[in-house]
């Protein structure tokens, strides 16, 4: 690479990048800024319902981790039940399915899995006993644990469950399930090893997408997934349609890249990285009369990242979102739970790792001026995510973030379920920096099901607005809408009514002290993708 600068322009540019420097690492937050964000869900942590077809190529994909499925027999014409939600017998006496008689799937692979029930017990054979009994006993899965689903091609709701010994599951009677079935295979309703299955749940989650794929081509879908899904472009349309930020969510097997625990596949820092290249402001700017000559691709490295021919404009901020932390903070797929279960939060040593996980994503990109915060953990979920542990987590995340940049803000997302939305402000108005994240969606509660057009933009005016004002203080931490959507409940709305709809959530969440992220930039469904949104002429920035 040939670069010509006279001395004068030389001693300029060491000047801009002298300043550039001290401003990534001191600088002052503008406290009259606002972010105005898009996330990029369903990039770097799957959630099926954003990009349904990532999950097309797996095989028998009606069995993913996490998958809920009830079995009714058609002989004794009940529903097998882990008796007492688990620890003693699987029985077949209940006359309606509910939590007791609902069992998850842990995959092993495409044609044999786990079930566990209600008490987090796995179904096995009784090893203890004849061998044959159907028990709910052991906390860690293993041989005898292990079951296939054979179904019916011609009917597959009519499925056989056969067990580890070789034989097929059967309700001999109301209390008696046994795995000793060895009868000529049929499908009629005289077979007392054939049930009728219900798919009572799934999940579409990064669990269930790499874990369906298996070892051998989750690594080739996912980095295809993530190079392709959100590019440098899309950070040009972000940035040319009034939007200054990213919110970016993130799973904590990242921080353990590129060699991530099981069934996570690495690759997807590298794309975090990409963003922060796309996101960043130009090193430095290029004055016209300054000739710059490349004759190698090779690109010029300053402050840690290339500095291409061609310098980049964008001037997006980034906010980093842990948005799956181990174990799963809230239970759902987007925080890659295995099977719904919500572990995280439990121990010191579940707490301490997820510190890791800041510690090292601060660390890696501290030094970038793109880094604009940093979200300790998304959506915790009362009450198990307990007010205490969430605490403690904050406390020791944000002297994380601070051990490595004394500049990014640290944002804390307000618990789900029922709780006070102030109860963070005692840790939180202690410390420098520091942002409350709500979520605030007209959906997801059963208030806004029969809703008209004019209450929901009533309930944003009015509900929304002193939501907000609860938590604003003048010497408390910074307001964040962290997550909204034009979407509702309503059937049957105009273009008009859904304009009116975002613009009035618009200018409610626009007094946020720090901001606001939509939910997401692209997506299936147009109303949650907000690039369909802006070239629709639905929302104008």
């Amino acid at each position: 690479m040939a670069i010509l600068f006279s001395t004068k322009q030389l001693f300029s540019i060491c000047i801009i990048l002298s300043f550039m420097l001290s401003f990534s690492y001191g600088r002052s937050p503008n406290p009259a800024f606002r972010i105005k964000a898009v996330n990029l869900g369903g990039w770097l942590v799957t959630e099926g319902w954003i990009k349904p077809s990532l999950f097309d190529g797996i095989p028998n994909k009606d069995f993913l981790d996490g998958t809920q499925l009830q079995f009714k027999s058609v002989t004794v014409g009940k529903y097998l039940c882990a008796e007492n939600g688990g620890g003693t017998i699987v029985v077949a006496n209940r006359t309606s399915a509910s939590g007791w008689e609902t069992f998850k799937l842990w995959r092993i692979n495409e044609t044999n899995f786990h079930f566990r029930v209600f008490n987090k017990q796995f179904i096995g054979l009784d090893t203890n006993g004849n061998g044959i009994d159907i028990v709910a006993k052991s906390n860690t899965p293993g041989s005898s644990e292990t079951f296939e689903i054979v179904r019916n091609s011609n009917d597959l709701s009519r499925v056989r469950i056969k067990a580890p010994n070789g034989f097929f599951l059967q309700a001999k009677t109301e209390e008696l399930v046994t795995a000793d079935y060895e009868g000529a295979t049929s499908w009629g309703d005289d077979n007392p090893s054939v049930f009728e299955m219900t798919i009572a749940g799934r999940m579409q989650g990064e669990f269930q997408v790499t874990n369906g794929y298996g070892p051998q081509k989750a690594p080739q879908v996912m980095r295809k997934h993530w190079s392709t899904y959100i590019v440098e472009d899309d950070f040009k349309f972000i940035a040319g349609n009034g939007l200054n930020a990213v919110r970016i969510p993130v799973g904590w097997w990242m921080a353990s890249d590129p060699t991530p625990p099981a069934p996570y596949v690495g690759g997807s820092l590298r794309a975090l990285d990409n963003a922060f290249t796309w996101a960043r402001y130009a090193f430095f700017p290029v004055p016209s009369d300054i000739t710059i000559s490349v004759t190698t691709s090779q690109d010029l490295t300053i402050m840690g990242g290339p500095v291409h021919n061609t310098p980049k404009k964008y001037g997006l901020k980034i906010i980093i979102d842990l948005h799956a932390a181990p174990g799963s903070q809230n239970g759902f797929e987007h925080s890659s739970s295995r099977d719904g279960s919500q572990e995280w939060g439990l121990t010191d040593d579940n707490i301490q790792q997820t510190v890791a996980v800041i510690d090292f994503l601060t660390a890696r990109y501290a030094r970038s001026p793109s880094l604009y915060a940093v979200e300790l953990i998304n959506e915790p979920l009362s009450p198990g995510a307990s007010l205490e542990s969430v605490n403690k987590y904050y406390k020791a995340g944000y002297d994380a973030v601070r051990k490595h940049s004394s500049t990014a803000y640290v944002v804390m997302s307000n618990r789900l379920g029922p709780m006070d939305p102030r109860e963070l402000f005692p840790l939180a108005s202690g410390l420098r920096g520091s942002v409350i994240d709500v979520h605030y969606y007209n959906l997801f509660s059963d208030i806004f099901n029969s809703m008209t057009v004019q209450q929901n933009i009533d309930f944003v005016y009015t509900n929304r607005s002193a939501q907000l004002n609860q938590i604003t203080t003048s010497n408390g931490p910074l307001t964040f809408v962290g997550e909204w959507v034009a979407e509702w409940q309503v059937s049957g709305a105009s273009k008009e009514d859904l304009q009116r709809f975002a613009k009035a959530q618009l200018e409610v969440y626009g007094r946020a002290t720090f901001g606001w992220a939509y939910w997401t930039l692209k997506n299936v469904n147009n109303h949650w993708s907000l690039e369909w949104m802006i070239k629709n002429g639905y929302i104008k920035l």
